[in-house]
């Protein structure tokens, strides 16, 4: 749920990078802070350890300007995508305005994608949410790879609820900003 601030004028929103372990949701979070303007980005914290890409979260807080005299605030996040840390990515999701699910396209994670996306679901059913009225996009992430997954078939097979969806690859930065320009402006239409 945003925070609106109406003393300062400012709303907070919160975007959650959701997917399998190594997908690129720690990818897409280092090429948006490596390319954003330096005055709309904060820090990007991440914790992580020798093992694991990331061990709790990302965070990246974003300034996206103004909007009807308000203060818009994006903070992205991503979560921990290995299967041991279900309740992390629980709470982490917990109070999300809008969701990026990063899909990997290598033919060997075409099941472990489906998997997470089936968690996400329930994850979300019991948050109280309907992820099919809930602002929510998805990346075809490593769109680079010589045997990627036709995006026909992720589309077939991951994108049930027909939601945008954005061929990319993060470590060039192809397709990071259209998905996140895609998820801003569906969480603000919810605003």
């Amino acid at each position: 749920m945003a925070l609106i601030n109406v003393a300062s004028r400012e709303i907070q929103c919160k975007i959650v990078y959701y997917g399998t372990g190594y997908c690129g949701k720690t990818t897409n979070l280092q090429y948006i802070f490596s390319h954003a303007p330096q005055p709309a980005r904060g820090e990007l914290l991440s914790i992580a350890t020798e093992n694991e890409r990331t061990l709790f979260f990302d965070f990246l807080p974003l300034d996206l300007g103004d909007i009807h005299g308000f203060r818009v605030r994006f903070h992205l996040y991503t979560v921990p995508g290995q299967v041991l840390y279900e309740r992390t990515r629980v709470a982490v999701l917990g109070g999300a305005d809008g969701i990026v699910y990063v899909a990997d396209s290598s033919p060997e994670k075409l099941e472990e994608n489906f998997q997470s996306l089936i968690e996400l679901e329930t994850n979300m059913r019991r948050m109280g949410n309907d992820l099919g009225r809930f602002p929510f996009v998805m990346q075809w992430n490593k769109r680079d790879l010589p045997n990627a997954v036709p995006e026909a078939t992720l589309e077939r097979y991951l994108n049930r609820r027909r939601v945008p969806a954005f061929p990319a690859a993060a470590v060039t930065g192809e397709g990071v900003f259209p998905t996140l320009r895609a998820i801003c402006k569906a969480v603000m239409a919810g605003l």
